[in-house]
């Protein structure tokens, strides 16, 4: 699957109030995110940081869920996820290009 089928077929579960989308998908995202850092958090509590199979499961699903929102707020935003990822990589080059990939700051 691509990013553009991915897109699509994310839109088809999308069922939230269009006037509210870029918020709903905003605070949806954030709190996905917190799930995945929960889950990882605990192996490092629970089990010394030793991942197990049913910990990378459940942090995959966990993942899906964070790549959904992602999806939906590009789509509410008229991007595409394919813009998203090329732009992105461009820019990880450029800062590698240039010696500031590992550095801080978003203008790096």
């Amino acid at each position: 699957m691509n990013f553009e089928q991915y897109q699509q077929e994310t839109a088809k579960t999308a069922i939230y109030d269009p006037s509210v989308a870029i918020i709903y998908t905003t605070m949806g995202l954030a709190s996905e995110a917190g799930e995945v850092a929960g889950k990882v958090k605990k192996v490092f509590r629970d089990n010394y940081g030793n991942f197990t199979q049913k910990n990378i499961h459940d942090i995959a699903s966990e993942l899906g869920d964070v790549l959904w929102y992602v999806s939906q707020l590009a789509s509410d935003l008229g991007i595409s996820l394919s813009d998203i990822a090329q732009k992105n990589v461009d820019k990880l080059r450029s800062r590698d290009s240039r010696g500031v990939i590992s550095g801080s700051g978003d203008n790096r």
